[in-house]
């Protein structure tokens, strides 16, 4: 094993070690998912030299140089003042979903049209409708961090595949016999996962286009995926009030989730992939070990439906959003509720951290998104002009530019 070079990662803080093994190109990270400003530099280095055999002493000082910019970039306060900067009348009809590429260069907006458009977030400009759908384009993602293609899936029982610089679609994957209603790329890059009503998720072969394997057992339908950073393992939530957890080499079930009381709303890994976090229709939030599939805790507090969990990059705190117009936020390490987010007026449907995990944002059915501070529970800001439900809202990488999309057909980039 030789080292080439190293990379930097800012969210979740960790250095990326390229390095060839048998003639090929490989990479594996150095995870610093507990470096603060105050960190002893000197002290983690050696922990890290005796922890990477790549890593040799004639590299400290380029180690010890990486971590100190890691440290000046946590150090930067975020009290970013957003703006409204333009309103996309986007689709004649309403909009399903919003997402952003990794840089937020570019985003890309899901409707009942029945397309999906690709979007300059700089200019506002369209650069591609995305069309061949035959029902209404309901889930899409990006392949970040690469961002090269989209998938999109609908309502036809199919999932397209499409070239983000030509906007052509590659392959059109079958065999759904119900809609897909959500859907996510592994990291890698490799493999795009759908979730269906028909109560299956299936995994593709990005390359080939061919399905690779069909995951069966739900009794209810599929309505949240996620796959795991390092991409060996895939949950999916399910009406039938359970999360599955898959070996995606196999196709096999390692652990089915079982606790919650009502429908699975949603359902995230950690970054470490030690935890998973699921929401329920049940008001409650479970948290789960990922490897050995048992309960760790049950986060309480809401009054009504959780409709959206999540975790923040570094997998220390979990954020919650429920119908009962509140978010909270939990210690992952001591389950505590550190914070409760009051102020909208309305179910808050979706909820996330920006990527340094100093906000948080919400999007609400009150037709304001919020953001707040999640050590506090402060409001910071209000983000209003839409004239309906707003449904989705995303940061881009950076944490400088926001995107929410409405049901009154428009979504708003404001930076």
């Amino acid at each position: 094993m030789k080292l080439k070079r190293f990379l930097l990662r800012y969210y979740p803080p960790g250095i990326i070690l390229e390095y060839v093994q048998g003639g090929e190109v490989k990479t594996k990270s150095i995870d610093l998912l507990d470096l603060s400003a105050a960190t002893d530099v000197d002290a983690l280095v050696e922990d890290i030299k005796k922890a990477e055999p790549l890593i040799t002493a004639s590299r400290k000082n380029q180690i010890v140089h990486l971590i100190l910019r890691l440290q000046e970039k946590l150090r930067q306060q975020v009290d970013h003042k957003f703006y409204l900067f333009k309103v996309l009348r986007a689709h004649i009809l309403p909009l399903t979903n919003v997402a952003f590429n990794k840089s937020g260069s570019c985003f890309i907006t899901g409707s009942y049209d029945r397309t999906c458009k690709l979007w300059d977030t700089a200019s506002g400009e369209e650069l591609h409708t995305l069309e061949g759908h035959r029902n209404v384009v309901y889930a899409i993602a990006f392949n970040n961090p690469y961002g090269d293609k989209i998938a999109t899936g609908s309502f036809d029982k199919t999932c397209k595949l499409w070239s983000v610089d030509t906007g052509k679609c590659y392959y059109t994957f079958r065999g759904h016999t119900a809609e897909i209603v959500c859907l996510s790329f592994n990291l890698q890059s490799t493999l795009v996962a759908t979730g269906s009503m028909d109560t299956t998720a299936k995994l593709w072969d990005i390359q080939n286009g061919e399905e690779v394997v069909t995951l069966t057992g739900h009794s209810a339908e599929i309505i949240a995926l996620s796959f795991n950073t390092t991409g060996d393992r895939i949950i999916t939530g399910s009406f039938d009030h359970t999360v599955a957890v898959w070996d995606v080499g196999t196709g096999r079930r390692m652990h089915t989730l079982i606790g919650h009381r009502g429908e699975i709303s949603s359902a995230q890994f950690n970054w470490d992939c030690t935890l998973i976090v699921t929401g329920s229709m049940d008001k409650t939030c479970m948290l789960w070990n990922a490897l050995t599939g048992k309960r760790v805790a049950t986060l309480t507090g809401h009054d009504d439906e959780v409709l959206d969990v999540c975790f923040d990059y570094t997998g220390q705190h979990i954020a919650t959003a429920s119908a009962d117009g509140s978010a909270r936020v939990y210690s992952a390490e001591t389950k505590k509720c550190i914070a409760k987010l009051e102020g909208h007026g309305g179910e808050i449907s979706k909820i996330c951290f920006n990527p340094q995990g100093s906000r948080i944002l919400t999007a609400s059915c009150d037709k304001t998104a919020r953001l707040w501070d999640p050590q506090t529970g402060q409001c910071i800001q209000i983000l209003e002009g839409h004239t309906d439900e707003i449904f989705s809202c995303a940061f881009n990488y950076k944490g400088d530019i926001i995107i929410t999309g409405s049901k009154d057909n428009t979504c708003r980039i404001w930076r």
